[in-house]
């Protein structure tokens, strides 16, 4: 299935995209896509739906008709750093020995196509196409074994990063990852058995129309299974966390100079079987008149 919530910002209603590309109506059959209802039960339920029988709604999803972040109430917005081996060579970074583990703020999530706004004073603000898991059912110490289990499906997340906030202004990644529109999550949330090998997916993305990145899943250093796991022996996961499994090479930052965003371009990125976003780019001064 491809789970997703569509209408205005902070009044967005469940749905799902049908075999011809129509959203059907879920807000008679569950309250979100959050929480429990992401919990594998809950899931096997609406597969069994006769998706005939629920209401289309009208427009076009991404287009006529705003796509909301597929995953509603999000507890934990986990990210990966430095997962891809080619990334990490393009960064001039080893490896880490373990997974390096950082947080975005849930203020930053938005709609897969809704504008990113690039933070006042930012000259360093940059793209990252990536492949996110949606927690399902929760757990703490999670088997590696087992880790499939607790995941309801995946989800294409662009890791907007603000480089001197991130790397230059003394702190943690954090600083860079969380601000405000840096979040653009779904368009929806791909079920796993439609994924027929989550280590094995395109992914790419171009600004204003040049391919930056394209990548692979392939070379994930720590892949899904183990992720999950990992970061459950230092948090309990809840349904509706993500975690967002790190980028392939390609990023503003490990061009050569280094390219950045300005303001006024147009990112659009995807990933096989995940579905596409495109956002236009923003400046906070010039939206705030200052």
């Amino acid at each position: 299935m491809k789970l997703l919530r569509y209408g205005s910002a902070g009044s967005e209603k469940p749905g799902l995209l049908d075999d011809n590309g129509h959203v059907r109506d879920l807000s008679g059959v569950i309250p979100d896509l959050a929480g429990n209802v992401l919990e594998a039960d809950s899931l096997k339920k609406i597969a069994a739906l006769d998706i005939s029988q629920l209401p289309v709604v009208e427009g076009v999803p991404q287009d006529t008709l705003r796509l909301g972040p597929c995953v509603g109430g999000i507890g934990k917005f986990i990210c990966i750093g430095l997962n891809y081996a080619d990334h990490a060579a393009e960064a001039g970074m080893d490896i880490p020995p373990e997974p390096v583990i950082f947080n975005k703020w849930t203020s930053a999530v938005v709609g897969p196509n809704d504008d990113v706004v690039i933070p006042r004073g930012s000259e360093k603000t940059d793209w990252e196409v990536e492949l996110a898991i949606v927690i399902g059912t929760g757990g703490s110490y999670i088997s590696e074994a087992d880790a499939l289990k607790h995941v309801a499906g995946y989800c294409l997340v662009n890791d907007v990063s603000e480089r001197e906030y991130q790397i230059e202004r003394s702190g943690t990644w954090d600083k860079g990852k969380g601000c405000d529109t840096f979040g653009p999550t779904g368009p929806w949330l791909v079920t796993q058995d439609e994924i027929a090998d989550v280590d094995d997916l395109a992914m790419w993305c171009e600004i204003d129309g040049r391919r930056y990145q394209n990548g692979s899943t392939a070379t994930m250093v720590y892949k899904v299974a183990y992720l999950v796991s990992y970061c459950s022996q230092f948090m309990s996961l809840q349904a509706g966390d993500i975690i967002s499994t790190g980028t392939p090479p390609g990023v503003g930052m490990g061009q050569t100079p280094p390219i950045y965003l300005k303001g006024g371009e147009v990112m659009t990125l995807g990933i096989t079987g995940l579905g596409e976003q495109r956002q236009h780019v923003k400046r906070a001064d010039e939206l705030n008149g200052s």
